[in-house]
């Protein structure tokens, strides 16, 4: 038992000590007013504490909204500066991203206003991020879900570009609820079809989109709120131009649309046909002295076609500690650069990315480069734009970019962010005075500088070794060979392009090939540029006549009016001064004035154009010239077949004629066979000897092949015939004479055999054709019939012995089963006798 007046720990309780005159009562009152307003204010926390989530996040929006007016773009230092998100600004902590950059600052509070913003600055300055947060943002103020569908559509040119984007997007807005998917070429279409209509937030390149509009029956963007154009002014080229029309004509117009690119478009025929209402550009770099980051150094090098292999080695060879990107203008030149230089061995990783590849190998190709220190990426345009690899040390452009914008996205996946890196350029001498200067005009600095020669190191040898072994590399060579060729003749600025002043000989040879490979669209673009050319002098010489004829003219007329006597002999002064066009008509026109009607004078005046007649204008002819003209145009157009090949003929014209000779220099057969149009009457045909086909000849040739080889086979066929026939009659005679009862077993196993091998009657037997040479009437068969009975008498005596062979017993069987196959309607014993008889009429 414890005492009282103890706590439960055993020890004694203090009484409570009463002050003087205190009243017991009051302090109660006091307590008890004390402890009424602490359960009201528990009350009302409580009543707060039952609000729903929703609206608890909406009054924090609807903060937010309030806020988005009286933001100061001067004032902002940091992400938590702007009034945006808690999850996005966690987000953006997790991912390292404290300060926002100077087109982040401009762009982010317009597009948190909903305005459209026109978005330009230098590569490398985050303009991903500039567009992601107002679209996390957007999505969040509106409390967006998968059911609601398709909020945001970002849409990028390469997959590569939309791919990093998507990465960006991953780990800035992990902490919202929002679905994000990645649509581009290269995957799986169905898989993506089942999950775009509940994605809020799509990444995408524009022809998959596309695609997902027509094909994918639940995709819709009806409730679009944002639409996000990265690079847009590659998006807006001709490229692109259809498929985004098409993907616009899906978008509802009230909608807010930013667009991003290092070179903006201010064309007012992109933004009209995109809807924008009032953009907002914004060009932080707008005043800059240059264009590119102040961090990077470039530099170019003028060298021959055949020697940009040779530079590209030992460059590489001379910075294996580096991180190097190498552009070209195609395709197959990166696939046979890459195989090369994989057997060459320059001492690091080479790697390619192109866009002939598979998707899926494309996206290791990337993340293989981000993670290596020190590697060589040949690459086309496709990793031009927007992608973002750390530590960038050298971008070659080894093939002229196609303008000054090209060029500047290239050179910008280094020295990004404050970061350094250097850029070089190979020129050839034909490309360095217009894109040098086009490169100033855009505010590009660069240098030239010169390629050490002690460093150079010359892989040709190397080269022709590999094509030499392996017949793939070498139509690898050959296909990278001609597809430079077109993507040179395919570029639209023919100041710096010219594909004729290639040296293609020789950079044949520096691929490794030993001859040049055929390039036909080469040969006709030279033969086109000649065409136009000889045009170009035809035009120039018709105006400088007519400007002697005019003179001329002036000449004549200022002559007659000083003396009228001497009309004739000023005429022949001024034509001999130049006046060719007056020579010409006055030819046509005494031509058509004498009356002309011969065909073959006709034909040898009209090209004639040496000597003309020059006469005086007594007739009035210059009157009619209009009648005249047109009678000269009638009778040009009465030409003829006939008459152009008489023309031949008489003047002795040889056409289509070749002669082919062999390696020893002897003419070989010349085909085809030299021929001349037959032309004139029949009675020429007869007097003149005219080469082509001759008839007689032919059926001579013809009626000598039938007597030689023909006849000789039609008569061993008709021998062997008779020969048969004979046969049968003496089997059937024999078989006649033995009784129907008595057979053995030999004999009807060979019927049976002579049954099976029988000869329908449906067959064609060639041999019964008469000679297609000669009509033989039944007499001349019966004729013929009789002498090869007569020829064959006296070998048929010696045959007998050996005809009554088995094989031969097999034919008499045939025989006689084709005449049992007869229905007569008799019994057997009289069918042979018959048979007897038929058989003694015979003889």
């Amino acid at each position: 038992m414890e005492k009282r007046g103890t706590s439960s720990f055993g020890k004694k309780c203090k009484p409570v000590k009463m002050k003087d005159g205190a009243d017991p009562v009051k302090d109660f009152e006091k307590w008890r007013k004390r402890y009424n307003k602490t359960k009201v204010q528990v009350k009302r926390d409580r009543a707060k504490r039952e609000v729903p989530e929703w609206q608890v996040e909406r009054e924090y929006i609807d903060r937010l909204v309030s806020r988005y007016g009286d933001i100061n773009t001067k004032e902002i230092v940091k992400f938590s500066d702007f009034p945006i998100s808690k999850k996005t600004l966690l987000g953006l902590q997790e991912a390292q991203y404290r300060q926002p950059t100077e087109i982040q600052r401009q762009t982010i509070s317009f597009a948190l206003l909903g305005k459209d913003v026109l978005g330009a600055a230098k590569t490398g300055s985050g303009k991903t991020l500039a567009f992601l947060i107002p679209v996390l943002e957007c999505l969040y103020r509106q409390q967006w879900s998968s059911m609601d569908g398709l909020g945001a559509l970002i849409i990028s040119p390469t997959r590569e570009l939309a791919y990093q984007t998507f990465e960006v997007l991953r780990k800035v807005g992990r902490n919202h609820e929002f679905s994000a998917g990645l649509i581009i070429g290269g995957k799986d279409l169905k898989s993506e079809s089942e999950r775009i209509h509940r994605t809020n937030i799509v990444i995408c390149t524009p022809g998959r989109l596309l695609q997902h509009m027509d094909e994918t029956a639940t995709f819709h963007a009806s409730n679009l709120h944002m639409l996000v154009l990265d690079e847009a002014d590659r998006i807006l080229d001709m490229g692109f131009a259809d498929t985004i029309n098409a993907i616009v004509e899906n978008l509802p117009k009230s909608r807010q649309t930013l667009l991003f690119s290092a070179t903006q478009t201010k064309s007012v025929k992109d933004l009209a046909r995109l809807s924008l209402k009032d953009p907002e550009y914004v060009w932080v770099h707008e005043k800059a002295r240059f264009s590119t980051p102040a961090t990077l150094e470039q530099s170019y090098v003028v060298c021959e076609l055949y020697q940009k292999v040779n530079v590209l080695y030992s460059f590489i060879r001379s910075h294996l500690k580096k991180k190097i990107i190498v552009f070209f203008a195609c395709c197959k030149e990166v696939q046979y650069l890459f195989r090369v230089f994989c057997r060459l061995r320059p001492g690091m990783p080479v790697l390619a990315l192109h866009g002939k590849q598979q998707q899926m190998k494309r996206v290791e190709v990337y993340r293989d480069f981000l993670k290596k220190q020190n590697a060589v990426l040949f690459a086309t345009d496709i990793a031009a734009r927007g992608l973002d690899f750390p530590a960038v040390n050298w971008v070659l452009q080894f093939d002229c970019p196609e303008d000054a914008d090209t060029y500047i996205h290239r050179v910008g996946r280094t020295a990004r962010y404050k970061e350094g890196g250097e850029a070089l350029l190979l020129l050839l001498p034909s490309e360095e005075k217009g894109m040098v200067s086009q490169l100033q005009e855009n505010k590009v600095p660069i240098n030239k500088i010169q390629v050490n020669p002690d460093k150079m190191q010359n892989v040709q040898q190397k080269l022709e070794a590999f094509l030499a072994q392996e017949n793939e590399q070498k139509e690898r060579a050959q296909r990278c060979f001609v597809s430079y060729l077109r993507s040179v003749y395919l570029m639209k600025n023919k100041e710096v392009f010219d594909v004729f002043k290639l040296q293609i000989q020789e950079y044949a040879v520096s691929l490794g090939l030993a001859v040049a490979p055929r390039v036909r669209f080469l040969s006709k673009a030279q033969a086109r540029r000649a065409e136009k050319e000889a045009q170009q002098e035809e035009e120039q010489s018709k105006e400088e006549e007519e400007v002697r004829s005019f003179k001329a003219q002036l000449k004549g007329n200022n002559r007659r009016e000083e003396s009228q006597s001497s009309d004739s002999e000023d005429s022949v002064d001024d034509e001999e001064s130049g006046n060719e066009g007056e020579m010409d008509e006055s030819k046509t026109l005494l031509l058509v004035a004498d009356g002309i009607e011969d065909d073959d004078d006709d034909d040898d005046l009209r090209d004639l154009d040496l000597l003309t007649v020059k006469r005086k204008d007594v007739f009035n002819l210059t009157g009619d010239e209009e009648t005249l003209k047109e009678v000269v145009k009638k009778k040009m157009d009465k030409q003829t077949k006939f008459k152009e090949a008489k023309k031949v003929l008489k003047r002795n014209f040889q056409v289509n004629t070749k002669v082919a000779f062999g390696e020893e220099g002897e003419a070989l057969q010349v085909w085809p066979p030299v021929q001349r149009a037959v032309t004139g009457k029949e009675e020429e045909d007869e007097e003149e000897d005219v080469s082509g086909i001759n008839v007689e000849k032919a059926r001579e040739r013809l009626r000598h092949e039938d007597q030689e080889f023909d006849k000789q086979e039609y008569s061993r066929k008709v021998k062997a015939k008779h020969r048969e026939r004979r046969l049968k009659a003496k089997a059937a005679r024999r078989e006649a004479s033995k009784r129907p009862g008595q057979k053995s077993d030999e004999d009807t196993e060979d019927e049976v055999v002579a049954y099976i091998a029988n000869h329908s009657e449906d067959e064609f037997d060639p041999s019964t054709l008469p000679d297609p040479d000669k009509l033989h009437s039944s007499e001349e068969e019966e004729e013929m019939i009789t002498s090869d009975k007569r020829q064959h008498s006296s070998e048929s005596s010696d045959e007998e012995e050996d005809v009554l062979t088995a094989g031969k017993r097999k034919k008499a069987r045939q025989q006689n089963n084709e005449h049992a196959a007869l229905d007569t309607g008799l019994s057997l014993a009289e069918d042979e006798e018959l048979v007897l008889h038929l058989l003694a009429g015979q003889r």
